[in-house]
């Protein structure tokens, strides 16, 4: 049995507050493995065990925003079915009060599906295991995603991270002070926090896909004043320099 990884796009109704949904297969690794921050907030089922810390986890959990990586474990193959979300989209998705936890657990109706996705994952179904899913999300009308919000979510998205707080809320049409008040209020974060992990998650691909990448351009291509700047966001994040990140990705 090997590692495998695929994603589903969410119903046309869902798009403004799910990213995607997608399943992972962890199968070929040791006991532990490594969560890195990125821009997204996860509802993650999982089939198998998974601890944090000795503990193990509910099914399902929320994995908000992370400032740093979080070492979780298992004892054999692993299964998870995630729903990625926009921060600013999750907890209304949840109909939960916001809050900067790294990870949380949660008591949630959605949780009645876990033994019906166990056996579409069990079965090798994971088409059907995300049409549950969606389906279940379709039918909750989840709150509408806040006009002032989504256009702020869409200029940070395409901007990747890059965008000044001043520029976000012109693109939303709102002021900084309307705009932080409502990001606060549906994240828990601000929109500089998102927009930093937008950017440093940019930085950790580009370099997962090509860790011979010059970090000079890579820096001046993604928005960093220079790349010591660089370095130094990319290491609050993941607690390695970009390049030492480059000399692990390198067989």
């Amino acid at each position: 049995m090997h590692d495998f990884h695929c994603e589903f796009d969410p119903p046309a109704p869902l798009r403004g507050a799910i990213r995607c949904f997608w399943h992972t297969r962890r199968a070929d690794h040791g006991p532990s493995f490594e969560i890195i921050p990125d821009g997204y907030a996860e509802i993650i089922f999982y089939f198998g065990s998974c601890y944090l810390d000795g503990m193990p986890l509910p099914s399902p959990f929320l994995m908000g925003l992370l400032n740093q990586p979080l070492q979780l474990t298992t004892d054999g193959v692993l299964d998870v079915i995630g729903i990625r979300c926009y921060p600013w989209t999750v907890f209304d998705l949840l109909g939960l009060p916001a809050d900067k936890d790294g990870l949380r657990v949660f008591e949630h109706p959605v949780a009645v599906l876990q033994p019906a996705l166990q056996t579409c994952v069990a079965e090798g179904r994971i088409e059907d295991a995300v049409a549950l899913l969606a389906d279940y999300f379709s039918g909750a009308q989840p709150a509408a995603v806040d006009p002032t919000l989504f256009k702020a979510g869409a200029a940070m998205l395409a901007a990747r991270g890059v965008l000044p707080v001043s520029q976000v809320a012109a693109a939303a049409h709102a002021t900084v002070r309307t705009l932080e008040r409502k990001f606060k209020q549906s994240s828990g974060h601000t929109v500089k926090d998102v927009s930093g992990l937008m950017r440093f998650e940019q930085a950790r691909n580009r370099l997962w896909s090509a860790p011979d990448a010059n970090l000079a351009e890579l820096a001046q291509a993604l928005g960093y004043t220079d790349q010591s700047h660089l370095s130094r966001e990319f290491k609050r994040y993941s607690g390695m320099t970009p390049a030492a990140f480059a000399r692990k990705r390198r067989p």
